[in-house]
């Protein structure tokens, strides 16, 4: 009796994930997706049901992340297309081997104030990762006032963005659209183009959708967007960084490995370094424990070693991340502000250890 209940279950899933068009949603538009040039509006490929919610058309499916990459407090919303007849192959450690045809969409908005964070949001690019045969492709759109289209932007950008944080205090942000060589910057591993996000250890983990909460790991397999993965408690998990419950140093591990770990590992771009972030690192000397760096500067504000412990106020690493200036601030891309809640966990960290 068992087995069919879970047979059922199973069943239901994938009928339930199967593209039924509503009155509102659509199909994408894989077709313009995939053209020789990138549409001069975001309209073109049909991604949205509605943009200012970001509810997708069907062909898109929703993701979130358990730790996500900062970003000057944008919200993000975070899409996947594989095609059909098709599968991302597992990876245990890396980003997903993901099959040509594969899309991945992330939108970056703001609410007018975080103290109601779902209400009055400004979108203000949408990020297009295309799998094409010549590798994957970046491609940025920034949306009108309005929110009725979003443009393409080659060449970067910088927009003032105002809000009220969550202390109700009034913010104002240049925020940066990256140019297409500053995402290769980030995005390589091996010198190939890759993505960031969808990792196994960090999409393990539940997700609403249409049909209710499902574990993000097994519902790609199910729908066959995922090949080769293990159930969902035997891979691999980071713990999500404001969890108490979980010791310090593993939620700083995890932080540091979304928000430093894509250049700082032996396949990144800052493998000369020798500091390597990823959350798997076992070796302390490698994720900066009493490490000179390789080369002192600037970026060094005049202190000896990565992670001094027991001591953040003599950690290059602390002076690095409490940095704005352009020549001293890590990560070097895709923050204009302090990450305060991240700085406090990884001060909390290099004072608690030995």
């Amino acid at each position: 009796m068992a087995g069919w209940v879970k047979y059922i279950g199973f069943f239901m899933t994938v009928v339930l994930s199967q593209p039924v068009l509503h009155a509102d949603e659509q199909m994408i538009d894989v077709e313009a997706l995939h053209a020789a040039r990138p549409a001069k509006n975001i309209s073109a490929y049909n991604l949205f049901a509605d943009n200012q919610s970001q509810k997708p058309n069907n062909g898109l499916l929703p993701y979130d992340l358990i730790v996500p990459l900062f970003t000057d407090y944008a919200l993000k919303y975070r899409f996947v297309h594989v095609p059909e007849g098709s599968s991302a192959n597992y990876n245990d450690s890396e980003a997903f081997d993901f099959p040509l045809g594969s899309i991945l969409v992330k939108t970056f908005a703001y609410p007018a104030d975080f103290r109601k964070p779902d209400k009055n949001i400004r979108l203000i690019e949408t990020r297009l990762l295309i799998k094409e045969a010549r590798g994957w492709q970046a491609w940025a759109y920034i949306w009108n006032d309005d929110m009725t289209d979003a443009k393409l932007k080659v060449a970067g950008a910088r927009m003032p963005v105002s809000y009220i944080d969550k202390l109700g205090l009034s913010v104002t942000v240049n925020y940066a659209v990256p140019n297409r060589n500053q995402c290769k910057g980030c995005h390589t591993k091996d010198r190939e183009f890759t993505p960031l996000g969808p990792k196994a250890r960090n999409i393990n983990r539940d997700y609403n959708y249409k049909f209710g909460a499902a574990n993000q790991l097994e519902h790609w397999s199910v729908i066959g967007y995922l090949s080769g993965a293990p159930k969902s408690s035997q891979a691999p998990k980071v713990p999500r960084v404001d969890d108490v419950k979980v010791p310090i140093a593993q939620r700083a591990r995890a932080y540091l490995d979304i928000n430093c770990a894509h250049c700082h590992r032996a396949a990144g771009p800052a493998s000369t370094s020798g500091l390597f972030l990823t959350f798997s690192e076992k070796n302390p000397v490698n994720w900066g424990y009493m490490r000179r760096p390789v080369a002192a500067g600037r970026g060094s504000g005049g202190l000896e070693f990565d992670v001094v412990p027991g001591k953040p106020d003599r950690s290059i690493l602390i002076y690095r991340m409490a940095s704005t200036d352009p020549g001293v601030m890590m990560p070097e891309l895709g923050r204009n502000q302090v990450h305060v809640e991240g700085l406090a966990l990884i001060r909390a960290w290099i004072l608690s250890l030995d």
